[in-house]
């Protein structure tokens, strides 16, 4: 069987019919990582027992004839989502070596249909990154072209599904770390509205931004997985009490008649013209499916990257007080508690980490919350104001997914100002709360893949899957 790129429902029915077991299709997906993960890097942590146990389980429902869609279905899980048994370490020395004592919400949903775990993937550290060069453990490398990054902080999972290891996984996305990724690698990537999918389980970066999300090889794939995922969680404050649906229910009707937005500032001098011009193409592909073009402005995009950095490294520095050495984390030296606790900070986290935790806490000192904190909060008001304005006439909105493709390893990652202006067309999404697909839509001179966004109205993931389908039908 040809693994790479197949299919969540090709797998489904191979399993179903007994062309495969699920032991000989974990055997396969291990081998393929056995042969590349030296030269990628996708993994922190390997999961070959627990697959072992998982596989028999599945086998057994499957052979009962009550498998659910993604029974026996192997997955890679970020690591920054909690594994009852299995090490979580959100690629940092602070937590090299934590297991958590029970599952995230998402897991233990993927449990419910009897899934199976492949490996926990790399990351950048506590989600803090663009490039996935930023784990304390290794750095992850471009399958499509190995002297170049993935994306982050999700790069591990997007590096995975693109060199064929899983069909499948789970990322986590507060500025764009799942959709950058997947248009870096060349597979899709969507994140759902805020509130969709619980974030019970997940190491919290920024709160009020982070949300999990799927990544695969098609739209059809992130709706299935999303299916099993979603809904609400009375662990988690933040998530929606919403009915149940099947976010796939819309693919194959028409998108005729399907306004599609075009904010003309995500098309400016500081996304590469061959970007542009491979958006432009599939934004008329899908025109010619019957979609309208609509131009419109989003004149506080400038203003997403400060109102976004403000705002989320606030979060990740109250988020990340709780690392001590006492309670959680890796516990230092010194003969007093303030000693201790500063050397288990000092040597637990990396530079990227301790810069936005520098920056979070200077935002919300006393002397400048009012001046850049309370701000950065009328920003994200002001950007929601004009997302909205724009769906006032138009049903999705498309864009790049970045201003560029995946640059080489040892360039933009090692300068922070660089590094955070490549989020300039992702992070307003994230303000925003809304959901978004990164699809493929070409590649540039090199070869390397090009990703676009569609973005659309709160909870309205199933119009993202509709459309983007039609598209990815359409170019095949």
């Amino acid at each position: 069987m040809d693994i790479k790129k197949i299919t969540l429902s090709a797998l489904r029915k191979s399993l179903d019919e007994k062309q495969i077991s699920v032991r000989e299709l974990c055997g396969e997906y291990y081998r393929a990582i056995e042969k590349d993960e030296e030269s990628i890097g996708a993994f922190i942590t390997l999961t070959k027992e627990e697959a072992e146990k998982a596989a028999e389980k599945a086998q057994s429902r499957i052979d009962r004839g009550e498998a659910a869609f993604l029974t026996g279905i192997p997955l890679a899980i970020k690591d920054n989502i909690c594994t009852d048994g299995i090490k979580t370490t959100c690629a940092s020395k602070m937590l090299e070596d934590f297991v958590p004592p029970y599952d995230a919400t998402v897991i233990e949903k993927l449990k419910a249909q009897d899934y199976v775990i492949i490996g926990k993937t790399n990351m950048d550290e506590f989600a803090m990154g663009g490039a996935t060069q930023a784990s304390y453990f290794k750095r992850t490398h471009n399958p499509v072209d190995s002297s170049r990054v993935p994306g982050g902080s999700s790069g591990g999972s997007a590096a995975a599904v693109a060199a064929g290891f899983v069909p499948a996984s789970l990322g986590s996305d507060t500025g764009g770390s799942i959709r950058q990724p997947a248009g870096f690698c060349g597979v899709t990537g969507l994140k759902p509205t805020y509130g969709r999918v619980s974030r019970y389980g997940l190491v919290a970066f920024g709160s009020s931004l982070d949300q999990i999300g799927p990544i695969a090889n098609t739209a059809e794939d992130c709706g299935a997985i999303l299916n099993a995922i979603a809904g609400w969680d009375e662990r988690d404050a933040t998530s929606a009490r919403l009915p149940r649906e099947d976010f796939n229910a819309k693919i194959g009707q028409s998108v005729k008649g399907l306004r599609i937005a075009l904010p003309k500032e995500f098309f400016g001098e500081a996304t590469d013209t061959e970007v542009k011009e491979a958006v432009m193409k599939a934004a008329n592909d899908v025109e010619s499916l019957g979609a309208v073009l609509v131009s419109c402005e989003m004149p506080s995009l400038k203003y997403g990257i400060p109102a976004y950095y403000l705002i989320a490294c606030a979060e990740a520095a109250s988020n990340l007080s709780r690392f001590d050495g006492i309670k959680y984390g890796l516990r230092g030296e010194g003969k007093s508690y303030g000693e201790m606790i500063l050397d288990s900070r000092n040597k637990g986290f990396g530079e990227e980490v301790k810069r936005r935790i520098l920056l979070g806490n200077y935002a919300l000192s006393s002397g400048y919350f009012d001046a850049y904190y309370r701000k950065a909060c009328a920003l994200r008001q002001r950007i929601k104001a004009e997302y909205e304005a724009i769906f006032e006439k138009a049903d999705i909105i498309l864009t790049p997914t970045a201003p560029s493709v995946a640059f080489k390893i040892g360039s933009d990652d090692t300068d922070p100002v660089k590094m955070y202006t490549a989020d300039m067309l992702t992070v307003p999404v994230n303000i925003a709360g809304l959901p978004a697909i990164s699809v493929p839509c070409g590649r540039n001179g090199d070869n390397m893949p090009i990703g676009m966004s569609i973005v659309g109205k709160r909870f309205d993931e199933s119009t993202l899957i509709q459309v983007s389908d039609a598209y990815e039908k359409a170019v095949r």
